[in-house]
């Protein structure tokens, strides 16, 4: 059986892992950047099925910019955004992103991740 592969891009360590782990209990093959730099070189080397985003982020680049790469790519991948100081309009968002205002809870999350990699698949499958 395929085995998902979810990237977290979160510069809170703690956040970072702690998604980490739940998204790991789950069931998903997952990975974890700490700005978005090193996400895009994940994204460029590894086939992804779900991002989480934080908008802030270290090095110049955000969140947002981040989902916008992805939306403009070939890549067909769902975003999740996060934030706990940002304020995010839904216009801001590219067409395949959500929104999850911090803090979120941890099940919310894994069911968000769960409904967009399903209808990615199914996507696929059609």
């Amino acid at each position: 059986m395929y085995k998902r592969t979810v990237l977290i891009v979160e510069d809170d360590l703690l956040i970072r892992m702690v998604l980490a782990d739940t998204l790991a209990e789950e069931g998903y093959d997952v990975i974890e950047a700490g700005n978005v730099l090193e996400a895009v070189a994940v994204l460029g080397r590894r086939k992804i099925d779900a991002v989480i985003t934080d908008v802030d982020m270290p090095g110049g680049l955000s969140g947002l910019d981040l989902a916008r790469m992805i939306s403009s790519s070939d890549m067909k991948v769902p975003v999740i955004i996060t934030s706990g100081g940002s304020i995010v309009r839904p216009e801001e968002l590219p067409s395949d992103a959500v929104f999850m205002p911090k803090p979120y809870g941890m099940n919310a999350i894994s069911a968000m991740v769960g409904e967009m990699t399903a209808a990615e698949t199914r996507k696929m499958a059609s």
